[in-house]
């Protein structure tokens, strides 16, 4: 299937070397979740005290990362929507729950790079992610860059619990009723143990 657009055969090629949807989705997955732990964990102090005053150039890189992941997952998810459906056990309103939790945690993973292109951007200096990628034009307004910046820390933190709420909501699901949801996105590997 080719997608429409300027460069179709193009298009055509490089999906058909890229692996399938769920696999890169389980890879995704896999990837973001110690990225997530990390920058819940990762201030000033404690980047620092691990890595010296080269602390903020690696941690800067980190976010790079992941803020290319969340991008690629973003896209993903904006051209083909959820890659799931919420399975035949789960009653009527949890189903409706199971959408909602997921298509909520998918929208504030794409408004992490949005809130860091805007701390770029009312920035007195200019801001590199990663040291490679500049953050917009800064605009130098440190009002807003404050405002924004105390807004980015509670977007982690918002991220994380919706995290925690969907990782025990599958696990329950698992456990409860026993429709082995946590097999879908581990790899092949521990689903002996699960």
């Amino acid at each position: 299937m080719t997608r429409p657009g300027l460069f179709p055969p193009l298009w055509a090629s490089i999906q058909r070397h890229l692996p399938a949807r769920r696999t890169r989705l389980k890879t995704l997955h896999g990837v973001m979740i110690p990225l997530v732990i990390w920058f819940m964990i990762a201030t000033p102090d404690v980047v620092t005290s691990i890595f010296g005053p080269q602390g903020a150039a690696i941690n800067s890189k980190i976010a790079l990362v992941f803020v290319t992941l969340v991008t690629l997952w973003s896209i993903g998810y904006f051209r083909r929507g959820l890659a799931g459906r919420p399975g035949p056990k789960l009653p009527p309103k949890l189903r409706r729950f199971h959408t909602l939790l997921h298509k909520t945690l998918l929208y504030m993973l794409f408004m992490i790079p949005v809130g860091g292109l805007l701390l770029g951007i009312t920035a007195s200096r200019q801001l590199w992610a990663g040291g490679i990628v500049p953050l917009g034009i800064p605009l130098s307004m440190p009002q807003a860059n404050a405002i924004i910046g105390t807004l980015h820390i509670y977007q982690f933190y918002t991220l994380g619990g919706i995290a925690l709420v969907h990782a025990g909501f599958h696990i329950w699901r698992h456990t409860a009723l026993r429709d082995n949801t946590l097999r879908i996105m581990a790899p092949k590997i521990l689903h002996r143990f699960l």
